[in-house]
């Protein structure tokens, strides 16, 4: 049996309540380093430490992040945000992407702003078409 992480009573008294969810551990989808984003399936998240693929990570699947991005495009607060899995940054393109969030705070369009800060949404969503 699986441990089980309670954080009120509550959520102890619900025989089925595994864990809150902000962080799942899951089979590394590719290799990656701690901070940085990776996408396993429909689900986003921040990798908590170093991982090769196949080794299990842990995702943080919540919070506000600075991650890499597209250096020519610029970021309004407040808009949808999507992780390129191709090329592994995130982006405000949703064509073909996932949607991880939103943009907290502005970024310009210049080629040296390659870092944007992400309230990731927490959720597992198809790709947009």
């Amino acid at each position: 049996m699986a441990l089980r992480f309670f954080s009120s009573p509550m959520e102890k008294a619900m025989k089925n309540f595994v864990q809150a969810g902000d962080t799942l551990v899951v089979p590394a989808p590719y290799d990656r380093s701690a901070g940085q984003g990776a996408q396993a399936g429909q689900i986003f998240g921040v990798c908590a430490g170093d991982a090769v693929s196949g080794a299990d990570v842990a995702l943080k699947v919540s919070g506000v992040f600075d991650l890499t991005k597209i250096g020519s495009q610029a970021w309004t607060v407040g808009q949808l945000i999507y992780w390129d899995n191709t090329n592994k940054r995130c982006t405000n393109v949703a064509t073909g992407n996932l949607l991880i969030g939103v943009a907290v705070t502005a970024v310009d369009n210049g080629a040296g702003s390659t870092i944007g800060r992400v309230r990731l949404n927490g959720a597992a969503r198809a790709n947009e078409a």
